[in-house]
């Protein structure tokens, strides 16, 4: 791929992910969707840029702010949309909703509510990615004597947790950092550093300055780089996984960013500052992202908005599609099926 499509298709990304949370507000406000949800309006280089840079074996394990990962992993946002409508058409057959989507066909675990719970998740996918590895039998060998002497073993795929600022205080994932660090597992630990940790700003929450300050602590590289610059992150996504690849084990990589929205729609933002948000602003990932296009001649004005309409077009599209299916709903007799069903049933 060259540079010029690379960086065209991560705009469609980015660009997707935007209206995406944007006709997911509109559909909440109109009634048409219930429950609650958690827009990353802002965060779409943080998504697009670790999506792209992995391989499509590769496994994520999103936040409950879900919605870009999933589509920068490949998902259909007609899935999307219709599994927030509760229908049978969706990610989870309409039974998970904004916060849990799943996607099995894309290497996609899927989200969940409780915050830092998919970093265990991320975890044990890297152990078997690990374990299904040539040198397999010598890994289980050396769990059982001395890992921190087991000699590096390559491997495949990575698995990814991703975890915001306010789940990395979370036991969970301190304690998957631990364990990882000493089995040498290929899980690339992405913290997506928002700055709010619902209403509490992380500055006032965690005890270093930086999350990646905490990866010394386990004898893992760490780094910092800027969230909303889709080319740092994907660079840094590379660099990080390539490590992991080597068999070097786990790295921490922390992507200060920041989301536009509140925690969640109920959220009017009442704890900081709109000095600060348009600050922030000015910041907007993709606006800078658009800039950098236009300069490296990739791309005209017209061609960039041109771009723009066509991704709000097929998001409405798709979200429309999704509506028509909105009643087709799993019947009870069904859900007690899947819930009491066998693996290969489920399979």
């Amino acid at each position: 791929m060259t540079e010029k499509q690379l960086s065209i298709d991560a705009l469609r990304m980015m660009l997707n992910s935007r209206y995406f949370e944007e006709k997911t507000e509109e559909l909440f406000k109109a009634g048409q969707i219930h429950g609650t949800t958690h827009l990353a309006n802002g965060q779409e280089a943080a998504q697009a840029g670790l999506c792209m840079a992995l391989d499509k074996a590769d496994w994520i394990v999103p936040t409950h702010r879900c919605h870009g990962f999933t589509i920068c992993k490949g998902s259909s946002p007609k899935a999307m949309f219709a599994e927030m409508f509760g229908s049978r058409a969706g990610l989870a057959k309409g039974l998970g909703g904004s916060m849990h989507m799943p996607d099995a066909g894309h290497c996609n675990l899927g989200s969940s509510a409780v915050v830092g719970s998919g970093v265990p998740l991320a975890t044990g996918i890297a152990f078997k990615l690990k374990f299904d590895s040539a040198d397999s039998a010598a890994f289980a060998t050396s769990t059982n004597q001395n890992p921190k002497l087991c000699p590096p073993q390559p491997v495949k795929n990575i698995s990814v947790a991703i975890f915001g600022d306010g789940a990395s205080s979370r036991g969970s994932v301190h304690e998957s950092m631990n364990i990882a660090s000493i089995w040498k597992l290929p899980v690339l630990f992405y913290c997506e550093n928002n700055h709010y940790g619902m209403s509490a700003s992380s500055d006032k929450m965690i005890s270093v300055d930086k999350v990646s300050d905490r990866a010394s602590a386990y004898g893992i590289p760490g780094k910092v780089v800027d969230g909303n610059d889709f080319e740092e992150v994907y660079n840094s996504v590379i660099e990080a996984a390539s490590y992991i690849r080597s068999g070097n084990g786990p790295y921490l990589l922390e992507v200060m960013t920041y989301r536009f929205k509140g925690h969640s729609k109920s959220d009017r933002r009442l704890y900081r500052t709109s000095d600060e948000e348009q600050q922030w602003m000015l910041r907007d990932p993709i606006l800078l992202f658009e800039q950098k296009i236009l300069a490296s001649g990739y791309m005209t004005q017209q061609e960039i908005e041109s771009l723009e309409k066509e991704c709000k077009e097929d998001i409405e599209n798709q979200a429309g599609q999704a509506l028509d299916t909105c009643s087709d709903k799993l019947s009870e007799n069904e859900v007690l099926n899947l819930v009491y069903a066998s693996e290969e049933e489920r399979l």
